[in-house]
């Protein structure tokens, strides 16, 4: 089959790969027809190469058509559609029970001290085979493959994968009262798509900030009010308090994460681990602190008293120091974690109805096939002709 491959910091390259094939007496094969790329994808493109080996198979975002299925395999079957969830869950163990799926007992990456399984996703979360690929694996096939309906095209459903879980997820623990306020740091696909779920949820007000221009005009399309970081800079807190009676919003979503952007310091030191041997390489990231908290900090600083900060961009630093008596102070809620995908699936799917009220259908801003993957990969890291998602189709 043709897969995308990981071969080195910034080289990505679509190779003929060895098909998956059955393991287990529950998988599934599946034969993928749309895959998207994520944002967190460019931090393997650009920083956590430590963590990858050539030839590795990329992607976690990804839906298709049942082809074969193990022997105990009985709640789907060959030319079912489905979605992959991103983090691997049994949906049996004490963290799946407890809506936990990306604690999931069962495919712990015990030996790095993670937690589930990812699909693409490094040596940190187990190193499995992804989904930017014409064919891939997929375990615990009555459990962890999501059932979609035929007739609404592929780009209805496929975000259930990660984007819809996630942006919900952040909402959910960003706790925000009806009628409240919330901010979102960062207006990529995450991002993005909590202000449309906060909105639909009954948020009164949504502030979106970001410096990307297309990501400012594509928020404030769907209602959010938007702040252009560059045009604010060091005044983005005021700002913010001045729309919120003075006093901060209610909740504030930190969608932005491990990005360096603007951080000269953490690019260096992102650079030098790239030169590295990875036995070296891997335990500077892991024992360092590598992170830019600048939008942690806004966070921190702009969210009212008593308010809540929720976490949905990736950090990967483990030293990184945070301001606990500002955090303590101000008697704020801290919430994080990967999205637990299959906890949120049954809120999710009605809404991906014909009404489409979360408008997912035209969430792509690009749709291009896998053979141009790599190109898809540089497009997204520089952010040009407008890229904030990408989808690929490998047939």
């Amino acid at each position: 089959m043709r897969a995308l491959t990981w071969q080195g910091r910034r080289d990505v390259r679509v190779d003929t790969v060895p098909d998956p094939g059955l393991r287990d007496p529950t998988d599934v094969i599946v034969r993928v027809t749309t895959t998207g790329i994520c944002g967190s994808d460019l931090h393997l493109y650009e920083v956590l190469g430590p963590f990858l080996e050539a030839g590795d198979i990329l992607g976690h975002e990804a839906m298709g058509v049942v082809e074969e299925t193990g022997p105990e395999v009985s709640e789907i079957g060959p030319g079912d559609r489905v979605v992959i969830p991103f983090n691997m869950s049994c949906g049996t163990c004490y963290m799946c029970g407890q809506g936990l799926h990306s604690q999931c007992e069962t495919t712990q990456v015990r030996e790095r001290g993670m937690g589930a399984s990812l699909f693409g996703y490094t040596k940190l979360y187990g190193q499995v085979p992804g989904g930017q690929a014409q064919y891939v694996r997929v375990p615990f096939g009555d459990r962890l493959p999501v059932k979609v309906p035929e007739g609404p095209p592929d780009e209805r459903f496929v975000y259930l994968s990660d984007v819809l879980p996630t942006a919900w997820q952040a909402v959910e623990y960003a706790d925000v009262p009806d009628g409240g306020s919330v901010v979102v740091l960062g207006l990529g696909p995450i991002g993005e798509m909590a202000c449309r779920i906060a909105r639909h949820r009954g948020a009164g007000q949504v502030i979106g900030v970001d410096l990307v221009p297309e990501r400012l005009a594509r928020a404030a399309e769907h209602g959010a009010t938007t702040l252009d970081l560059r045009e604010y800079g060091d005044d983005l807190p005021d700002a913010i308090r001045d729309l919120t009676d003075g006093r901060g919003p209610d909740a504030v979503i930190d969608a932005v994460g491990m990005e360096a952007h603007g951080a000269p310091v953490v690019e260096a030191v992102q650079r030098v681990t790239g030169m590295l041997p990875n036995a070296l390489a891997q335990r500077l990231m892991e024992q360092a602190g590598l992170d830019r908290l600048g939008a942690l900090r806004t966070a921190i600083d702009t969210v009212r008293r008593g308010g809540t900060i929720s976490i949905s961009g990736v950090y990967g630093g483990m030293a990184d120091p945070l301001p606990l008596l500002t955090l303590f102070d101000k008697q704020i809620q801290l919430r994080m974690g990967q999205a637990n995908v299959r906890r949120w699936v049954d809120a999710i799917l009605p809404l991906l109805t014909d009404e489409d009220p979360l408008d997912v259908e035209s969430f792509a801003t690009h749709t291009m096939p896998l053979e141009r993957g790599p190109e898809a990969y540089e497009m997204f890291q520089a952010k040009r002709d407008g890229m904030i998602k990408t989808v690929l189709k490998p047939w």
